[in-house]
């Protein structure tokens, strides 16, 4: 089955210890999208500047995903400018020029209402509010937030815990909404306010899954090379969301199994900048990295 994406695509300008890059291709969207489609086809809503290289779009194309949702508008395209210090957790924001996206409007083509597997990236809320009243009965919705949106429109977000079915946080910002260290208690406290299933994403220490009855760990994948994690969270959901429209299995024990497969794709997408791993990756070594992480977490 299809998923339906709707959230930023963006040109980044990116430096780590271990490299600079500037314009790269980047947005919430982009790097879902990139790793659900090894999983399903995607179809993707979003706006972009007409100064957007056509050559994205056309690489994007060819990876079973559905560009017909995606604006082209007289202006720049959404620019994010970052760094990382050797803790690659943290990332600091040197420049957010938002540009055509500050006044995007989300508006699915008519053949994308009827989506079975929604996911609302990071974005303000009250749009992820606009996407959902435009979506018919999807199976299952995933949402991810961010600790802006928190600290700035909780109120709306609230309003879209709702109406989600899963929502991806990482750690500081599930501690920061239910204002608590411990992430047991702020999972069973966002249990509380809607969606079925939480899910605490880590970095480097892997994910956490919450339901009101199950707790489930996975770790992260132990790499050599680490270079970006620019765009991981995101890589994650595509795995993760990828297979559960793959499999068609809501089940805890095949949840449990998307989110093995989410950290085998953000465990890919951090090996070189931007989406650029992702351009280049082959589902045997998705495969051949799922079958490990198994081995792994086996005793």
């Amino acid at each position: 089955m299809s998923i339906l994406v709707v959230g930023s695509i963006g040109l980044d300008n990116i430096e780590t210890p271990f490299g600079k890059v500037e314009n790269i291709l980047g947005g919430s969207a982009i790097h879902f999208s990139y790793s659900a489609s090894f999983f399903s086809p995607v179809k993707v809503v979003g706006v972009v500047g007409n100064d957007f290289p056509k050559k994205h779009l056309e690489e994007l194309g060819k990876k079973n995903v559905d560009l017909k949702g995606i604006e082209i508008k007289k202006g720049k395209t959404f620019q994010w400018t970052g760094s990382y210090d050797y803790d690659l957790n943290q990332a600091h924001t040197l420049d957010t020029q938002l540009n055509v996206f500050e006044d995007f409007n989300p508006k699915l083509p008519s053949e994308y209402r009827n989506s079975n597997f929604i996911f609302l990236a990071n974005m303000d809320p009250e749009l992820q509010l606009k996407v959902l009243e435009q979506v018919e009965s999807p199976n299952l919705v995933v949402g991810d937030t961010m600790n802006f949106w928190i600290e700035n429109k909780k109120d709306a977000l609230l309003k879209t815990l709702k109406k989600v079915d899963i929502i991806l946080m990482n750690d500081s910002e599930a501690r920061e909404l239910c204002k608590t260290y411990s992430l047991l208690e702020a999972a069973q406290s966002i249990l509380k306010l809607g969606p079925s299933t939480v899910i605490i994403k880590k970095g480097e220490h892997g994910a956490l899954m919450f339901t009101d009855s199950t707790h489930f760990a996975a770790p992260a994948y132990p790499l050599e090379e680490v270079n970006d994690p620019t765009g991981a969270g995101d890589s994650f959901a595509g795995g993760f969301l990828g297979y559960l429209a793959q499999t068609k299995d809501l089940s805890e024990i095949n949840i449990r199994k998307a989110v093995v497969f989410g950290s085998v794709m953000a465990s890919y997408n951090v090996e070189n900048f931007g989406p650029r791993r992702l351009q280049n990756l082959a589902l045997s070594e998705v495969d051949k990295r799922y079958k490990e992480f198994v081995g792994i977490t086996r005793f």
